[in-house]
């Protein structure tokens, strides 16, 4: 879809009057910073306006309502499926300024935190306290709170602790017609409509975060973390059903398999033999009496594996050894191929075997090496296709076995995405998991929040794109048309 130019001079001279000069940026060398996130897709915005407050927010997107200019909330555009791309170009309006932490209520254990504040930088400020902010996305040392809003962010403690929905409570937003709302609130429930839990994971396509108040946990009295080291990924994956299956729910279970070892090993020095078929990273948290009793348990599940070794990081130095792998898988990928192409799909914990097992062949058949990385616990895969863009017809592919992948997750009973959102890299493969009556009922929420196709368009819903057909199969696009002009999906 080709992008349009809204950069006229008497927009930006209104957007200016809001934020200030040194906050508008529209000449192209320095858009050309704000055309990617971190998926495969780039898209030119006209304009990036980085406001500083909830008003100025609000003010941009009246200008953008009154000149039909669509509009891109963004974070730090670390996003995975092609969020934060401006893909019919207009404004981005980039968060990143917005980086307070207003209020830290101890005895309530909520704070209340503007959208750009670093994911990572809320839990260090609230552990003076004894607190912490349990989701923990991959990237949470550069994330933000409201791009993990956006996306219903999850991170390695998910499985014991749940995804982003889980520990917001409330929101401040601006609705498409620059007003500003509260949504929830500061306590758990609210009495009506769960306006808070729609505008979670809805991509930007709704509303705009401006303030968003989080639930905070008690930091663990004792922590330990267990790395269990198996020949194969099928070992290690019955080994995660085994754990589950004995009723046991740790903090995370991460797996990395051999692929992932051997780029990430030589780049971080966290410990994992280079010669194993697969990991599994296993965290106990609670109190000192449990914990102990707890790893004994997972040790002897693990054994009845046949794992290679079972080592117990014994301190935190040794904790944040290990973990500092896990986190470095990605960026070590750099190491096997210029590219990687992060899938992000959910199987049952049941079928984890079946599904590797499936991948695995389809990187031999196709000649694409393909890393493992995934959080076992809840079977969230996250298969990376390695690629070179730089060889012609190799980005296309490698997005063709990303969709067949998404079809192994589906056909096992799993979803189309675990953390990372639709965005524009699975909007094509939507109809694999809903009707084009499902898709009907979900895009009638746009009009209902009366966004006039203004909030971060051609984004969630099939819109007839190439990225579908490049995965081999075409779409019908009966709901596109029962929705009417008003909803663009």
């Amino acid at each position: 879809m080709a992008t349009t130019d809204y950069a006229s001079i008497e927009i930006i001279r209104q957007l200016q009057a809001i934020v200030g000069d040194d906050y508008v940026v529209y000449k192209p060398e320095d858009l050309i910073v704000y055309e990617y996130d971190g998926s495969a897709d780039k898209a030119m915005p006209s304009i990036v306006v980085v406001p500083g407050n909830a008003e100025q927010v609000a003010a941009v997107v009246k200008v953008a309502r009154e000149n039909d200019v669509p509009i891109v909330p963004r974070g730090a555009g670390t996003g995975l499926s092609g969020g934060a791309v401006a893909q019919v170009g207009g404004i981005v309006i980039s968060l990143t300024r917005m980086t307070r932490i207003l209020e830290v209520d101890v005895e309530n254990r909520i704070a209340v935190v503007e959208p750009g504040v670093i994911n990572l930088h809320l839990t260090e400020h609230v552990s003076q306290y004894g607190l912490c902010y349990a989701p923990d996305p991959s990237s949470q040392k550069a994330c933000t709170i409201g791009g993990n809003v956006a996306e219903n962010s999850g991170g390695p403690h998910c499985l014991a602790y749940g995804v982003t929905t889980n520990h917001v409570l409330g929101m401040e937003v601006v609705m498409a017609d620059g007003s500003l709302q509260w949504v929830g609130g500061r306590t758990r429930e609210t009495p009506g409509y769960d306006l808070r839990g729609i505008l979670i994971g809805s991509e930007g396509t709704l509303a705009i975060v401006t303030k968003v108040i989080v639930r905070l946990l008690r930091q663990p009295e004792a922590v330990k973390t267990l790395l269990a080291v198996f020949r194969d990924v099928s070992e290690a994956s019955a080994a995660v059903s085994g754990i589950i299956g004995a009723g046991i729910v740790p903090a995370a279970i991460e797996m990395m398999d051999d692929l992932c070892i051997q780029a990430v090993e030589p780049a971080v020095n966290a410990g994992y033999p280079e010669d194993a078929g697969a990991v599994l990273l296993v965290e106990v948290e609670g109190l000192h009496e449990s914990v102990e009793e707890e790893v004994e348990e997972i040790e002897n599940v693990c054994n009845e594996f046949g794992p290679i070794e079972i080592r117990t990081a014994t301190n935190q130095e040794a904790r944040d050894r290990l973990w500092a792998g896990r986190k470095g898988v990605l960026g070590a990928l750099g190491r096997l191929a210029p590219n990687y192409l992060l899938v992000d799909g959910t199987v049952p914990r049941t079928k984890l075997v079946e599904v590797l097992s499936q991948i695995r062949q389809l990187s031999q058949d196709s000649g694409y090496p393909i890393a493992n990385l995934l959080h076992a616990g809840d079977g969230n895969l996250h298969p990376s296709v390695l690629f070179d863009e730089r060889k012609p017809g190799d980005t296309h592919k490698a997005l063709a076995l990303g969709g067949e992948i998404l079809r192994m997750c589906v056909d096992a009973g799993g979803v189309l995405t675990g953390e990372h959102g639709i965005g524009l890299e699975k909007q094509e493969y939507m109809d694999f998991m809903f009707t084009d009556n499902d898709m009907e009922a979900m895009a009638r929420l746009k009009p209902a929040f009366d966004t006039r196709d203004m909030l971060n368009p051609a984004k969630i819903f099939p819109s007839g794109a190439t990225c579908g057909e490049v995965a081999g199969h075409s779409h019908g696009h009966g709901a596109i048309a029962r929705v009417g002009a008003d909803a663009w999906i």
